[in-house]
């Protein structure tokens, strides 16, 4: 394949992960990877690379976005970043130790859970009925986000604060374990858990990731992981797909973005199963 349409498939895709990560809270690995490998038969290495770099540049863009229209929450992603940097930590420790095809099937089967539970409450479209934890009250963690089906500012309380933080450690340590991102498992916590709207999930979410994936870039990049040919047509289509995702969020019904996240869980958990069960594509 020639170096003009290699960018060109590159940079397409990426635009598209973009939209997707930006709207869901992911980055854009979960399309980045398989197209670098499947369509361009890019070394699995260097697309995990690619990856890390796209989750960057979804967050620096859709965070940037997120947080100038009030949508993240940033005293949670704080807050909650802590139990899934720790998790993440003690994850890098254990992978020496722990079974990988078994982790892989485990996380796809969890990820299924929490697409049925999303699914379930699809018409929990605002989340206005939750009950502030004492954690929430202490730590100011209940805000509002504006909302332009509703005309003006959506008040909302922070449900299950313990029981987010236990899932967030999960989190991370499943991301340590495996080498994946955890926005998969971020977004559910905090809808599950804490109850937010979905919109300050995913939007809260894509402020996390960039924190998380600018630790571990350093690793990548020293061990030459990041090939600037592949990842700067990558990292540029997402920043685009990103922009755009972000703007086109802030006009969407919460109910949609619901939807497309549990079918984007479904496809991760169904790759996940088969990666545990070494029929993977990739």
């Amino acid at each position: 394949m020639s170096a003009p349409v290699f960018i060109a498939v590159a940079f397409g895709s990426s635009v598209v992960a973009g939209v997707v990560g930006a709207l869901l809270g992911l980055g854009g690995g979960i399309i980045v990877v398989p197209v670098l490998v499947l369509a361009l038969r890019v070394p699995i290495q260097y697309a995990v690379g690619a990856s890390i770099i796209s989750v960057i540049a979804t967050s620096s863009a859709a965070a940037a976005a997120y947080v100038r229209d009030r949508l993240t929450n940033l005293r949670i992603g704080l807050f909650l970043e802590t139990a899934t940097t720790t998790g993440a930590v003690t994850g890098a420790l254990l992978a020496r130790v722990v079974g990988g095809r078994a982790l892989y099937v485990l996380f796809g089967l969890v990820l299924a859970y929490s697409a049925l539970m999303m699914f379930r409450r699809r018409n929990a479209e605002l989340c206005t009925t939750a009950q502030n934890h004492p954690w929430a009250k202490r730590l100011r963690l209940a805000s509002c986000y504006p909302e332009p089906a509703q005309g003006g500012l959506v008040q909302y309380n922070v449900a299950g604060v313990p029981l987010a933080l236990g899932l967030m450690y999960g989190a991370g340590v499943i991301s340590g374990l495996l080498g994946i991102g955890s926005g998969a498992l971020k977004v559910p916590a905090m809808d599950l858990a804490m109850k937010l709207p979905i919109k300050v999930s995913s939007a809260t979410s894509n402020f996390m990731i960039g924190v998380t994936a600018a630790a571990s870039a350093g690793v990548y990049f020293a061990r030459g992981d990041v090939v600037p040919l592949i990842a700067a047509p990558v990292a540029l289509g997402v920043l685009l797909g990103a922009l755009a995702g972000a703007r086109l969020m802030c006009y969407m019904r919460g109910k949609v973005i619901r939807y497309i996240f549990v079918v984007v869980l479904c496809f991760i958990s169904v790759q996940m199963i088969l990666k545990g069960l070494g029929l993977a594509l990739y």
